[in-house]
């Protein structure tokens, strides 16, 4: 039937006032203010019937009202003026404006929008979480679910009816959204369907919430040598931009651990604090000083991180560690992200500032290093205070130059450094110490006048090393008419140091004559050279040519591309002296064939006219994959080698460059989809053509299987302490055995700890160990494993679920002999919920390398 004027100006505004800002207040998070003067309003029915005798408004059929950015929906939509309510009936729903959607069978509400009743109610949020409810009750900004349920898992596509992966059940769940929590009576959680768990009473933050003060999910752990514990975190959020979390930890046998964590974040930037500490009850679960922390009581490490953004290209920050003593992170079990493991080989504090423009980089740093293994000795760190290193690209436009054109680059570096001890290092054959069999000590502390034959190198200066350089180099691309690529280059190296070594300081760790390590020694390896200024200007001038030849072939094509480079400079030394704290890692292999310099910081440059010459071929195939093969050599054209002449750390001896001829590098890649990848370098001799130093990797992606291998083969190194052949192996794959559960698992290969080994080297000379008066003379099998982990999984949108186990090889502290350091980490992540871990520390499992017993005393 028709209406009359006055029923269609009263239908919009009953039913959409009540029924559309009532319904959608009783699940949004805050009450919406009252429609502005003038807001259109759309209903959308098949039919609208006002009846005089009931006194009611309705709409039938596909009842849509669109109101304030909401949409309603429902079979029927009832106002009764006689009660004050309003009903929606028949597959209601309400579509929040943030995409939140409640469905319910009928809404029953009072029309002052804050009390109503609400059967078979279903609220699907943005967050993708879930309540439902067979009768839910709204009184204010409150919501009460009967009988209740929440979950974040989705329903199943193939079979909803299937148990969601977990999902709380409570006889009543109250949802305040003032406060954006959620509190839960008589509640069980159910895992696949089965329930596991029971509480009382509990409560969680709004799924909505990102930040809430409260408990988080416990930790469990159990370590030999601390007994087992229990870690409650407590997280407080101060303010929106600042918060402190809380874990008090209980362990059996060392009684509490405290450990606290400060974060504040900034406009620009954040920092955070973190506290750890104990006292300890029982110090005989560690070993005695030095292998461990003896009868240290009160034990902790404090750590702090920080990065600010000065402006647009500037920033600075920390990273800061402190340590109580050396064995705290490793007996306390303290995660490494950075090795992702329970195993730390050093704790390294900086400040920086680093600046970066379109073509041009700064960086200042300060270093302090902590060690903390049981063989390693303070005094011998060194301290950087700084390090600052500065690059800047300059195009030169040809026509404001006579056509020279190209590009300048500017390079500079200034490093400061001190130690309290010289850091030397025995070799051929090592030796430790004589009464803790574990500090690295020299027979005779001196240089051989053949560094071929030295016992002993000098890795570290005792005392004060400055040493500035700057540099500067032009080069220009050409191109010539037959195709052939021409960069002509030029530079200029200027150097400066300042060595001020100790002569007096002694360290009593004693060799077998008694002596202790002497810092008065170091003149022996710096050739007497008196503690003043050296400097040094090395100019050079060079050329490179590369001709790329393109073939075409029915595979794909192919670039062919030869090489040469000559690099000239004046014929002087390139270790004034001898001291080389930065330029002790020197690689010759592929990457650094055509570098101007090979060796790897600012201690040592090339000197002399070297010849550097090879060539690279690369097909691409038709599918996106590539093949790539290069092979190269350099050449001492005259001068002296610098390669050849060796510093107190001999480096540059047994690298592949020492003779006039280089041993011969090359690269293999083959890659011929994203389902293979094999990357092989390696360094020949140039005579026997025999591997010298071997590297291989290789990725493999067999859905559902990941592979990952590297393999790593050098060959001796006596003189610079490598007097065996290093090799080993590392391999990880993951097996997803559905799209949900997975298998994990990595392993790592000494392949010659039977040959060089700390603890079983048959070159090493015996020791007798204070502890245990063990002879750890021996030999470990060929394939020893040095790391092994293992791992299985479940993870789906709502669930994560692992179990990981993992063993490193490591000596025991309390025994000084080798061993298998294990751990299992278990890890249950519900989205909304938190995160609930147990670790266990299973002890250490003793290794024979061929270890012999305990000598009889």
């Amino acid at each position: 039937m028709a209406l009359a004027s006055p029923l269609r100006r009263l239908l919009p505004l009953l039913v959409a006032l009540a029924l559309v800002e009532a319904a959608s207040a009783t699940f949004s998070a805050t009450a919406q203010p009252a429609a502005a003067a003038g807001e259109r309003m759309v209903v959308e029915a098949k039919e609208l019937v006002y009846d005089e005798k009931k006194n009611t408004v309705t709409a039938r059929g596909d009842v849509q009202i669109y109101y304030k950015g909401r949409l309603l929906e429902a079979d029927r939509v009832t106002y009764d003026r006689n009660t004050s309510r309003v009903l929606a009936e028949g597959h209601a729903k309400l579509t929040e404006k943030d995409g939140s959607i409640a469905r319910a069978e009928r809404f029953d509400l009072t029309d002052d929008f804050k009390n109503g009743f609400i059967e078979s109610l279903q609220v699907d949020t943005t967050s993708n979480t879930h309540f439902t409810s067979p009768r839910a009750e709204r009184a204010g900004e409150t919501t009460t679910f009967e009988m209740g349920s929440y979950t974040a898992c989705e329903a199943c596509r193939n079979d909803p009816a299937k148990p969601r992966t977990w999902q709380i059940h409570a006889k009543r769940i109250i949802h305040d959204n003032v406060e954006k929590m959620v509190y839960y009576e008589d509640a069980s959680f159910d895992l696949l369907g089965v329930p596991i768990a029971y509480v009382p009473f509990w409560s969680s933050p709004d799924p909505s919430v990102k930040r809430k003060s409260g408990f988080l999910s416990p930790a469990f752990l159990y370590r030999e040598r601390l007994g087992t514990g229990v870690a409650v975190p407590y997280f407080w959020a101060i303010a929106p931009d600042y918060d402190l979390t809380v874990t008090p930890i209980y362990f059996s046998r060392q009684g509490p651990f405290v450990s606290a964590e400060f974060r504040q974040r900034f406009d620009n930037g954040a920092y955070s604090i973190r506290a750890d500490g104990t006292h300890v009850q029982d110090t005989s679960a560690f070993a005695a000083a030095p292998y461990g922390a003896g009868n240290k009581r009160w034990r902790g490490a404090i750590q702090s991180l920080g990065d600010f953004w000065l402006n647009d290209r500037w920033h600075a920050g920390w990273d800061i560690t402190a340590l109580s003593d050396r064995y705290f992170l490793q007996d306390y079990k303290q995660y490494n992200y950075l090795w992702q493991n329970y195993f730390f080989r050093e704790a390294s504090s900086t400040i920086f500032l680093t600046g970066q423009g379109p073509r041009s980089y700064f960086d200042m740093r300060g270093y302090y290093f902590q060690v903390l293994s049981p063989s390693d000795v303070q005094a011998q760190q060194t301290v950087v205070h700084p390090v600052i290193d500065y690059n800047r690209v300059f195009d030169i436009d040809p026509a404001a130059t006579a056509g020279v054109g190209g590009q300048i680059e500017v390079d500079g570096n200034v490093t400061s450094t001190s130690a309290n001890l010289a850091n030397y290092e025995s070799i051929n054959p090592r030796r430790l110490d004589s009464i803790y069999g574990l500090y690295n000590v020299c027979e005779l502390y001196a240089r051989d006048v053949v560094p071929q034959r030295s016992t002993c190198l000098l890795r570290g200066v005792g005392g004060d090393y400055q040493h500035a350089t700057i540099s500067g180099a032009w080069k220009r691309k050409y191109i010539d008419p037959v195709g052939g690529v021409w960069t002509p280059f030029a530079f200029t190296r200027l150097v400066g140091s300042y060595l001020n070594y100790d002569r007096q300081g002694l360290f009593p760790i004693y060799n077998q004559f008694g002596q202790p390590i002497p810092n008065g020694a170091q003149g022996q390896f710096l050739d007497g050279a008196d503690n003043r200024f050296r400097g040094q200007a090395l100019p050079g001038i060079g050329a490179e040519w590369r001709y790329p030849i393109l073939a075409r072939s029915f595979i794909g094509d192919i670039v062919f591309e030869p090489i040469a480079q000559v690099v000239a400079r004046p014929n002087q030394t390139s270790i004034p002296s001898l001291v080389n704290m930065d330029a002790q890692s020197l690689v010759f292999d592929d990457s650094t064939l055509f570098e101007w310099s090979k060796f790897s910081g600012y201690d040592r440059f090339e000197t002399g006219t070297r010849l550097n010459y090879g060539g690279q071929a690369t097909m691409s195939l038709p599918n996106g994959g590539f093949i790539n093969a290069m092979i190269g050599q350099s050449r001492q054209l005259a001068g002296a080698n610098s390669y050849a002449q060796a510093d107190a750390a001999n480096v540059g001896l047994d690298s592949g460059l020492g003779s006039r001829a280089s041993d011969i590098v090359g690269r293999f890649a083959f890659a011929p989809s994203s389902v293979f990848s094999l990357v092989a370098k390696g360094r020949f001799d140039k005579g026997s053509l025999q591997a010298r130093r071997l590297d291989l990797f290789a990725t493999m992606n067999l859905d559902p299987i990941k592979l990952q291998l590297q393999y790593a083969n050098y060959a001796s190194q006596p003189a610079i302490g490598f007097n065996m052949r290093r090799q080993g192996l590392w391999a990880s794959g993951q097996y997803n055995i559905t799209n949900n559960y997975f298998l994990t698992g990595n392993v790592l290969f000494d392949m010659s700890r039977y040959l060089y080994n700390s603890l079983t080297n048959p070159t090493m000379v015996p020791f007798t160990t204070t502890l245990t008066g063990a002879n750890v003379t021996g030999s470990a099998p060929v394939f020893s494993v040095a790391q092994l982990g293992a791992g299985i999984g479940y993870h789906d949108e709502c669930a994560t679920l692992s179990i990981n186990y993992q063993q490193i090889y490591q000596p025991q502290a309390s025994t000084g002999l080798p061993a298998r350091n294990q751990t299992v980490m278990v890890t249950l992540e519900l989205r909304t919920l938190g995160q609930a871990r147990f670790n266990s520390g299973l002890g250490y499992m003793q290794v024979n390398d061929g270890v012999k017993a305990p000598a009889t005393h």
